[in-house]
């Protein structure tokens, strides 16, 4: 003990939720500091660098809210931001702030045990150093640990293999390569089409089919920022009112209520503008099985009319709801199949067969290739975490009191775990949300906390069971009613073998989201277990 640091909060990680915690805590006068295993800061946005990474929502609004000068002194390029510019933000963040004196980069937290004598959190690195804090603060991200899949034969395969969420720093030149690409989720959607590009050959393995709308990227005018900056506190405000917090509009009547053809006009419009609001045209594409099915048919003739070849064009087609797995957002995504150097593999109930030295099997067939890209996507919102030994009262895995699914109250805080809160955690909305006013809520809610227990002498503050039961409940009922819950998706765990099916991100909208975290608040944290000091 004598040789750990001693620390009023510790953060495990320095995204976007770390960067803004420890400028909030350190504004409050507690000593933090945030750990991340990377090298620079970003979170996300600094392991995801493969061809094309870019965010789905637009660049003029995922950026921070809380400091007028930095939104007013920021330049955006693109409507969509580039990962290498997002990275640039994050960085510049850091600047600004001057928080680097509190970033420890290049440490890996390998573990987290609560000590219930002396009410601290122990946290023990990779490098082998030890923390002591009062409070321990996971903005740990909710897409951050890359889903590396246990193929046979992965080991042996004597070419390049990459993972789109964790790409190398350095470019990667496909020129002249023959390609194999697993996957079509938005990394892929993303990827597939700069890497066609360059390769002399790409083969790309698709499990399912996916619903992919233009993102119709362009450059951001200045006036056009001028004329957003000037007027962003009512859109953020109109935006906080929305059930994901978009500046999104959102239809105000039922798909079903005009004409097929007046919906396949205002779906053409949206498809023409690009964007998250295509899913916005009406109010019940999530929640109406015959409006979805409007939506359904208005893609899947797109695709059939930019694919060239019929057969092509038909195993491109997704055959589910739309909506219920991530809705992709981008460019030539399908127009890439009408290169000759591109081919769709759709994978059968076998999936992908053994890798071999020097390719591949699947649907009964040998690929060779140079390089292989694995776009299998991320242990979603539970996979940072799992990975961290964090052990709370009596010793209790983290891992073990979620085996049956994550379980927190609020999506904050999980009971039994003291003074452990997490950012953006299962049962908040986070990944069904524009993350960063998302995560501003929550870094914001929980240095209003961790002050409330300071100005109040409070020792522990921990979630009643019966109330972390009842949110999980509420969460599971509201999702129930939606057809997101419909089919086999990351939001559900259904991409890692054996992890539990749990709908794991709050589906009930941020309003009433943050309507019910400032009761709880309001209320001297109403659901929660108050112990003195």
């Amino acid at each position: 003990m004598a040789d750990a640091t001693r620390l009023d909060a510790l953060i495990v990680g320095a995204g976007f939720a770390g960067l803004y915690m420890l400028h909030k805590l350190r504004g409050m006068g507690f000593a933090a500091r945030a750990l991340d295993a990377a090298s620079g800061v970003g979170g996300t946005w600094y392991w995801n660098r493969y061809p094309g990474a870019r965010c789905d929502v637009e660049s003029m609004f995922y950026c921070y809210q809380f400091d007028d000068g930095l939104s007013q002194e920021w330049e955006w390029t693109e409507r969509y931001p580039a990962q290498s510019e997002i990275l640039r933000y994050a960085n510049h963040v850091a600047d600004r702030f001057d928080l680097w004196p509190d970033i420890q980069l290049n440490t890996r937290v390998a573990s987290a045990v609560y000590d219930e004598t002396g009410a601290v959190w122990r946290v023990e690195t990779d490098t082998g150093e030890t923390f002591l804090a009062s409070y321990c603060i996971m903005a740990t991200g909710c897409l951050s640990a890359a889903n590396r899949p246990d193929f046979e034969g992965l080991d042996d395969f004597e070419g390049r293999v990459f993972h789109t969420g964790h790409w190398p720093h350095e470019p990667v030149d496909f020129t002249g390569r023959r390609v194999g690409v697993i996957g079509t989720g938005s990394s892929a959607v993303q990827a597939i089409p700069e890497i066609a590009r360059q390769a002399s050959h790409v083969t790309v393995f698709q499990r399912t089919a996916t619903y992919v709308i233009p993102a119709n990227n362009r450059p951001l005018d200045a006036g056009e920022q001028r004329d957003i900056k000037a007027r962003y506190p009512e859109l953020r405000a109109a935006a906080r009112k929305t059930f994901g917090g978009f500046a999104v509009p959102t239809g105000r009547e039922s798909a079903l209520s005009v004409s097929e053809e007046e919906c396949r006009e205002t779906l053409g419009r949206a498809w023409n503008q690009g964007g998250i609001g295509f899913l916005n045209s009406y109010i019940d594409f999530g929640i109406d099985e015959q409006a979805n099915v409007r939506a359904q048919a208005f893609v899947r003739d797109k695709i059939r009319e930019i694919v060239d070849d019929p057969e092509t064009a038909e195993k491109l087609l997704p055959r589910h709801t739309i909506g219920c797995k991530r809705l992709s957002l981008g460019d030539d995504y399908y127009a890439t199949y009408n290169r000759p150097n591109v081919e769709l593999v759709p994978l059968g109930e076998e999936g992908i067969g053994r890798i071999a030295v020097d390719g591949l099997t699947a649907a009964g067939r040998e690929f060779r290739f140079d390089d292989l890209v694995l776009a299998t996507g991320f242990d979603a919102m539970t996979g940072a975490l799992s990975r961290i030994d964090i052990r709370g009262r009596s010793g209790m895995a983290l891992t073990k009191a979620w085996e049956a699914g994550p379980r927190m109250y609020l999506g904050l805080m999980s009971s039994g775990f003291p003074n452990l809160f997490a950012i953006t955690g299962p049962g908040s909305p986070s990944v069904l949300s524009n993350m960063m006013p998302t995560i501003e809520h929550h870094v914001e809610w929980i240095a209003g906390c961790i002050g409330f227990l300071r100005e109040n002498d409070i020792r522990e503050i921990e979630p009643h069971l019966e109330a972390q039961e009842s949110w999980v409940e509420h969460g599971n009922e509201v999702a129930s009613r939606t057809l997101r819950y419909t089919c086999s998706s990351w939001y559900l765990g259904a991409n890692v073998p054996g992890k539990p099916r749990v709908f794991m991100p709050y589906i009930g909208g941020m309003p009433s989201y943050m309507e019910k975290c400032a009761a709880v608040a309001a209320a001297g944290y109403e659901g929660f277990e108050l112990t003195p000091a």
